[in-house]
């Protein structure tokens, strides 16, 4: 997209915590996350997807933590393990929108899965960025063991999981507390915790009997943070705070990020738009506005050129092949390439 102009930090310091140049790329990687989840909700709308899932209202978290996180290869950077509402994560590490769209179109050019995933279930091993996988807050038991791997390597690459509030109820997010804490084997291990209040149709209103959930990592000894994962200023400090404590002390961190879920949980819910809900993206644009940072006709032309983008990816995606059905069978074994016969 085309940059827009910036004003002089000296007129809005009272107003930002962050320099214009970050406030103006955050807002892009946001709007650009938003776009690209909108296109596919259109998609399976059209018929021209099979199923979505992600995450409409915490582009404000996610976009923050993937310009946080160390990109690279092995277990002197940092790895990721997100679930399928981190889209933003990885658009903000670089990731090619085109990629999600064709995953959504179980497209054989998909890189993530070859077509036979649904969407925002991602795997980038260049940038250890870990399988996302569909049964909930698994990643929470993985993570230690990508942890361990940063402990033993040294240096100052970390492990970062992240999940939602509903899904840790579940054991996994339990085994996470506990390898991560184990006195004079402690890891470099961030902990996050999207709370969006809700699990599905449930409410967490009915759900949880602690306060903040960020409060049971106390029982373990280890440090905690809850903040408005709403703010993307907010966002990026406390993010940023919360990694140099984990990369210093090689210590977990366990925080609570408050988000919105604005499209309801997936299609199966009808990902429709929830109006009661707090956009973080219109948020953030209004202060951007009266801080002088961009102005509405600079907003809209961003939001007008991604929307393109993800149109044109959309069609180009209709144009590609589906997996030859031979491939069903390849990578079942690591390595492997096509049947194996002598396996069945």
């Amino acid at each position: 997209m085309s940059k827009p102009r910036l004003v002089s930090s000296q007129t809005t310091q009272t107003k930002f915590r962050l320099a214009p140049e970050l406030l103006v790329k955050i807002h892009d990687l946001m709007v650009k996350a938003r776009t690209l989840e909108e296109r596919l909700i259109k998609m399976y709308k059209q018929n021209d997807g099979y199923f979505w899932i992600g995450g409409p209202g915490e582009e404000s978290f996610n976009v923050p933590l993937g310009l946080l996180i160390k990109k690279g290869q092995g277990p002197k950077y940092d790895y990721f393990h997100g679930h399928y509402r981190s889209s933003a994560v990885l658009l903000a590490m670089g990731a090619d929108p085109f990629d999600t769209i064709r995953q959504m179109k179980n497209t054989a050019n998909d890189p993530y899965s070859g077509g036979r995933n649904f969407v925002n279930h991602q795997s980038i091993q260049k940038w250890n960025v870990c399988p996302i996988s569909s049964p909930i807050e698994v990643q929470y038991s993985m993570a230690p063991g990508t942890a361990i791997a940063n402990k033993r390597a040294g240096g100052d690459g970390i492990s970062i999981v992240v999940g939602g509030d509903a899904g840790t109820a579940e054991g996994d997010f339990a085994t996470c507390l506990v390898w991560s804490s184990r006195p004079v084997n402690e890891l470099p291990l961030l902990i996050c915790v999207t709370n969006n209040k809700w699990g599905i149709s449930t409410s967490a209103d009915t759900q949880h009997g602690d306060r903040c959930i960020a409060d049971r990592g106390k029982a373990f000894g280890m440090r905690t943070m809850t903040f408005n994962g709403l703010d993307p200023e907010e966002s990026y400090l406390k993010l940023k705070e919360a990694m140099d404590y984990v990369r210093t002390e090689r210590k977990p961190l366990l925080l609570e990020a408050q988000v919105s879920r604005l499209y309801g949980h997936s299609s199966a819910s009808g990902a429709n738009f929830i109006v009661n809900e707090e956009d973080p993206l219109k948020t953030f644009e209004a202060r951007l506005e009266s801080g002088g940072i961009l102005s509405k006709n600079e907003i809209q032309k961003i939001w007008d050129g991604y929307n393109e983008q993800m149109l044109n990816f959309a069609r180009q995606a209709r144009e590609e092949p589906q997996p030859d059905p031979e491939s069903i069978w390849d990578h079942i074994y690591c390595g492997q390439k096509g049947r194996v016969d002598r396996y069945w």
